[in-house]
């Protein structure tokens, strides 16, 4: 008679519930490139069933929406390119390095990675995505030579919990940033008197609370989540081993008199012969400190300048943006370094460029036919003063899903949330920053935003999207409790 076999552990409740979502998403989840197209013919056909728009009128909306938002997609991008750079400077890589071997646990690993992502969302979530990413990445590879077992695609998904979470209450928050904006559309449609000012959204004392207990709640929710040692699955089942050896652009260690340039990222030229020259004029220009730090000090004195006579109120989506551009350019300090990690970054930008007008099209179509309006409409139609925070997060959720473009669905949504905010005597503050968490909340069930991550940790969405999505549901009661108790 043979010996019982001893079952495996089968872990925490709540270890099992995301162990099982995730083999779900696994197995049926899409790639983004697909689960766009997907949501397009979706939104297609409820437009046609529920708005009784034809098939003509559905693709002219869908064609429109294709180009409305050039503008807001170049800043989105920007976002993400700056953060990139930054990110990928070696003394960055070095200190996430450092960071990785803290951690004597699996558990304690995935909530340091979840933490430094959600708190870094709060300053430029184009900040947090890269380096949430670079940051799962190095803690998988710390684990590995540690013989530290931890589970690959929980630690991804906590390296993108910023985006899933806080990053639309910081100071990169769209919907907040627009309303900063001068002459921005809520002004021009009369849906505010004037522009509203940071102080009100991003530095109120509501908005800070809600991004300190999140964080705190989210952690925790990560560490219940991580699988046990023995059900885990480490990088090197996702990673090969030669890969997990390779060192990352901005680290690779050089051996001639171009090293300076290599540790900051550049490249040097060559002659008419084709071989490398650091001593010609053209290079010496190219990579000039003096000529790179003070242009670098120009910029950043004009972004002293805007808060100096603006005070918080001077942050919007531009100011932001010149910020991130010039504090780069300080940290690199050579113009040509500078531009040629910018080329590297377009790589982490590409998933984005394209998807976003496809996106943008499902916005045309929400927006044009009337779905959009209903939703809201609908749901706001059934709030008080005490649910309206509730209702406004659960509005931005719904369409957020659809549409995973936080200041273009806010420019559809933003006129009936605030309008019906403002005939419940909501301050518009208030009622921005709960919208605000509902488009963060379902990027957790949305891959868009994930594109840069999956490319940096060599995952696939579907691979980790059932840990996102196991968060996204054990956030709905803290966030239900939080936004109805909260005091603005």
């Amino acid at each position: 008679m043979s010996a019982p076999v001893e079952s495996e552990p089968r872990g925490t409740v709540i270890e099992r519930a995301g162990e099982g979502i995730a083999d779900v998403v696994e197995r049926w989840m899409p790639s983004p490139f697909l689960f766009a197209i997907i949501l397009s013919y979706v939104v297609f056909v409820v437009g046609m069933v529920v708005e009784g728009q034809g098939p003509t009128e559905m693709v002219g909306f869908w064609y429109d929406g294709f180009w409305s938002f050039l503008t807001f997609a170049m800043q989105m991008v920007l976002i993400i390119m700056t953060g990139f750079v930054i990110a990928y400077h070696p003394r960055v890589n070095d200190a996430l390095q450092w960071l990785a071997t803290f951690p004597d646990s699996g558990r304690q690993a995935v909530v340091l990675v979840g933490v430094v992502s959600m708190a870094l969302a709060w300053i430029h979530w184009g900040l947090s995505l890269v380096v949430g990413a670079i940051f799962a990445r190095e803690m998988g590879k710390a684990a590995y030579r540690r013989d530290i077992d931890v589970h690959y695609p929980l630690l991804c998904v906590a390296g993108y919990m910023g985006l899933g979470l806080t990053w639309h209450w910081g100071l990169s928050g769209s919907a907040p940033l627009l309303l900063a904006t001068p002459g921005n559309e809520f002004v021009e449609l009369g849906v505010v008197d004037d522009t509203v000012g940071t102080s009100a959204t991003i530095f109120s004392t509501y908005a800070l609370a809600l991004t300190g207990l999140s964080i705190v709640f989210a952690a925790i929710v990560l560490y219940l989540l991580s699988p046990s040692p023995e059900r885990s699955r480490d990088i090197s089942a996702y990673v090969s081993e030669d890969e997990l050896l390779e060192a990352k652009p901005g680290t690779e260690p050089t051996t001639d008199e171009s090293d300076d340039l290599a540790v900051d990222g550049g490249s040097p030229a060559t002659d008419s012969t084709g071989e490398t020259d650091a001593r010609l004029p053209a290079e010496k220009i190219d990579n000039s400190r003096l000529l790179g730090g003070v242009i670098a000090l120009t910029g950043v004195a004009v972004v002293a300048w805007q808060f100096y006579s603006q005070g918080l109120d001077a942050l919007n989506l531009n100011v932001l943006n010149f910020a991130f551009l010039f504090v780069g350019l300080a940290i690199y300090t050579r113009p040509m370094a500078y531009r040629d990690r910018f080329g590297e970054a377009s790589e982490a930008a590409a998933g984005i460029i394209l998807l976003f007008p496809f996106f943008a099209g499902i916005q045309g179509m929400m927006a044009g036919s009337g779905l959009a309006e209903t939703i809201a409409t609908g749901l706001l139609a059934v709030s008080t003063p005490e649910t309206f925070p509730v209702i406004a997060w659960i509005t931005g959720a719904i369409v957020n899903f659809f549409v995973p473009s936080g200041g273009g669905e806010w420019i559809v949504l933003g006129p009936s949330v605030l309008e019906a905010a403002h005939e419940l005597g909501i301050e518009t503050g208030h009622a921005t920053m709960a919208y605000a968490v509902g488009d963060a909340h379902t990027n957790l069930a949305n891959p868009f935003w994930a594109l840069p991550l999956l490319a940096i940790t060599d995952i696939r969405a579907r691979e980790m999207f059932g840990y996102a999505v196991a968060m996204l549901l054990a956030l709905i009661p803290f966030l239900t409790i939080a936004l109805y108790v909260l005091p603005y």
